[in-house]
């Protein structure tokens, strides 16, 4: 993981260790940094399988002064709409002040030894900027067994815009590390923007 001050060529030399359309991948996410420096990143590749097939992914996340950027690349099979197989890649700019959430789960094993810089087994990374959310609705109910009336509905309305799983048995202990370097950059940079009282 990489710290303040660190160049695209830094970035772009990920990308390219990750081996996946890195020139593909290398483009799409420059053309969203632009000219700003890089402070932090993680590249993650991620296998599937899907019926019969085996898919590969890669997302880029990148953390720049005043914006987080998200990058998904995936490959597609030839279909009706292309005889040949493709990729596509898709960038999402946010702008730090409209990140609400930064979650980090870790999951360690034999918590009752656990020695603090141990590498977690599991970090499932999640970000909310409310470009996505999820809303769970379920019939609300009274305490009264014998009562039918309508009383509506209840629910819980998540932000769920970005949620990346890293673990060490899947992708290594670096990119684990760098899963959780790069969410404390993120936290810390989004409670600089936080509004301060009474501003």
């Amino acid at each position: 993981m990489v710290k303040s001050g660190t160049t695209t060529q830094g970035l772009r030399a990920a990308i390219e260790r990750s081996g996946y359309y890195p020139a593909l991948v290398a483009e799409a996410v420059e053309a969203a940094v632009g000219g700003e420096d890089v402070a932090s990143y993680v590249v993650h590749q991620e296998t599937t399988f899907d019926a019969n097939e085996v898919r590969r992914h890669v997302t880029v996340l990148v953390l720049t002064p005043s914006r987080f950027i998200v990058s998904h690349t995936d490959e597609q099979a030839a279909d009706n709409s292309s005889p040949s197989p493709y990729a596509t890649t898709s960038t999402e700019s946010v702008k730090l002040d409209r990140i609400s959430s930064v979650v980090v789960s870790r999951v360690v094993a034999n918590p009752e030894s656990y020695t603090p810089g141990t590498v977690p087994r599991e970090v499932v990374l999640t970000i909310g900027w409310g470009a996505v959310s999820r809303i769970d609705l379920e019939p609300a109910a009274c305490g009264d067994p014998n009562c039918d009336a309508d009383h509506g509905y209840t629910g819980n309305a998540t932000a769920d815009d970005l949620s990346l799983r890293v673990s060490e048995a899947g992708d290594g202990p670096d990119t684990v590390r760098q899963t959780l370097t790069f969410a404390q950059a993120l936290s810390e940079a989004t409670a600089d923007t936080a509004p301060t009282a009474g501003r």
